[in-house]
């Protein structure tokens, strides 16, 4: 008996290191998407000043790649189905790359803006692919805490990036004279803004050339008829021969009761709710203020908090410090809380961090309780809006039309995201905002999103942690009218 154990637990350790391996090289598709976010926060508040751009201007300069990534995430559906997941996410290595290079030698604000948009539709594609891709290859009770991983990825690429702008720009300025704090802006508008860019080259290349050692998605090779390269995949990420051979039965009578089908499909039956579903999780996502805070964080914390630009860069450390920690929480405790109490838990978090700010900055009274709203917010979207988002959009569509239907849902939270990042400067530097709310107006909006957030996910997402992909179709089946998916929580 003893004998007959050992390999068995050996073998089981081996294929999910392998699982473990393959899911940190797509993962990296998320550190570029927090990298590729961060440094624009960072280098905003100088390119801005040497580009001379009005708040427009500014807007659109730093949402240019979000309009990009609607455009990937939309292109995608139609990539992970045709060429498949593994080179869609090659592409995208390269789009990263270019967009890092072409972004730090920009001379005017159109040449600025296309590299973004470059880079913007390499984010799009990644981050449709990579959680999907994921999915695909994690065990049904760790799928959560892998996909999560993505997210963990996204907050690592915001710290890191955090620290480098904090660094490129200056480091820490305490005690400098104000002589040299004025040299070292100087330099920030005129060259320091292009080395934060050019910094995501690593990252970029590191994650292109990767890719080529990771297989394919099985399920993508059952969909174009490859059973045999499918098994083997399912081989060296499964514990066992009979647990392949089971995943693999799932795959196949999934596709051959249902036909891989196209976005007409999604139109109607119970698709169309579980459509409705991923797109307003992801509209919701955005307009809960999240990335108009990543985005313009080192401006919030220098004009409503009264930080100067270098020691705003170091404030910003602490943003990324806060996301980092409450997404190893929510990767720890998506598969045993499940994704419902985590999302209603954030979304209540996330209210008070915004209401909190939102009323310090109304009455004047910036200072530290303004940073502790904002980390408030910044944990509580860690712990729920961010991970469990992207898990529930990789898990909740059927095998047939997970491609397409995942590529509307990301396409919509990009172009929320583009909207939210665009009217931001807009709204804040408004006569009306500073008039009326003294400068509070876009933070209480984000906090009213927050609460109808919260009554979205109380009344109609079903729970999914335990699922297998198939079996998810099974779950919306049987629930398919948006009455009944309370039946889907238990």
């Amino acid at each position: 008996m003893t004998n007959n154990k050992a390999p068995d637990l050996n073998s089981h350790t081996h294929h999910r290191r392998t699982v473990l391996r393959i899911t940190v090289v797509v993962a990296l598709a998320g550190l570029l998407f927090g990298y590729d976010t961060g440094v624009i926060g960072g280098s905003q508040l100088y390119f801005t000043e040497y580009f001379q751009l009005t708040p427009g201007q500014q807007g659109w300069a730093v949402s240019s790649a979000l309009y990009g990534c609607l455009f990937g995430a939309m292109a995608a559906g139609f990539l992970t189905k045709s060429i498949g997941r593994k080179y869609t996410l090659i592409l995208s290595g390269f789009l990263f790359s270019l967009s890092a290079w072409g972004s730090g030698i920009a001379d005017s604000l159109p040449q600025l803006v296309i590299y973004r948009i470059i880079g913007g539709l390499g984010v799009g594609m990644a981050s449709m692919a990579a959680p999907m891709y994921i999915a695909e290859i994690s065990p049904p009770k760790e799928r959560g805490r892998m996909v999560s991983y993505y997210q963990l990825a996204v907050v690592v690429g915001f710290f890191i990036v955090f620290l480098a702008t904090y660094f490129i720009g200056g480091g820490n300025v305490a005690g400098m004279s104000a002589e040299a704090i004025k040299e070292l802006h100087h330099h920030n508008v005129t060259q320091g803004w292009r080395v934060m860019l050019w910094s995501e080259l690593l990252p970029a290349v590191s994650f292109f050339i990767l890719l080529f050692f990771v297989p394919h998605s099985p399920r993508w090779l059952m969909i174009k008829g490859r059973e045999e390269e499918a098994r083997k995949v399912l081989l060296t990420i499964t514990a066992d021969d009979a647990e392949a051979d089971s995943e693999l039965e799932d795959i196949r009578r999934s596709l051959s009761q249902h036909q891989s089908a196209g976005f007409a499909s999604l139109l109607s039956g119970p698709l169309l709710f579980v459509l409705f579903l991923g797109v307003m999780l992801s509209v919701f996502q955005q307009v809960t203020g999240i990335n108009a805070i990543l985005y313009y964080g080192a401006e919030i914390f220098a004009n409503a908090l009264g930080y100067g630009p270098e020691d705003a860069l170091k404030q910003q450390l602490w943003l990324g410090a806060v996301n980092l920690v409450f997404t190893f929480v929510a990767i720890y405790t998506v598969d045993r809380w499940g994704r419902k109490p985590l999302l209603l838990t954030g979304t209540l978090g996330m209210f008070l961090g915004l209401s909190v700010l939102g009323l310090t900055i109304y009455t004047g009274q910036m200072g530290m309780l303004s940073l502790l709203a904002i980390l408030v917010f910044i944990g509580s979207f860690a712990l729920s809006m961010g991970p469990v988002v992207w898990v529930m959009l990789s898990e909740i569509f059927p095998n047939r039309v997970r491609s397409v239907a995942m590529s509307v849902a990301v396409a919509a939270q990009w172009l929320f995201n583009g909207i939210v990042a665009s009217t931001f400067p807009l709204v804040n530097n408004s006569a009306f905002n500073s008039q009326q709310f003294n400068g509070a107006l876009p933070y209480f909006v984000f906090a009213g999103f927050c609460l109808v957030t919260m009554a979205f996910v109380w009344k109609l997402v079903p729970e999914t942690k335990g699922k297998t992909l198939e079996e998810m179709e099974a779950l919306f089946e049987r629930n398919r009218l948006p009455g009944n998916a309370a039946e889907a929580t238990g």
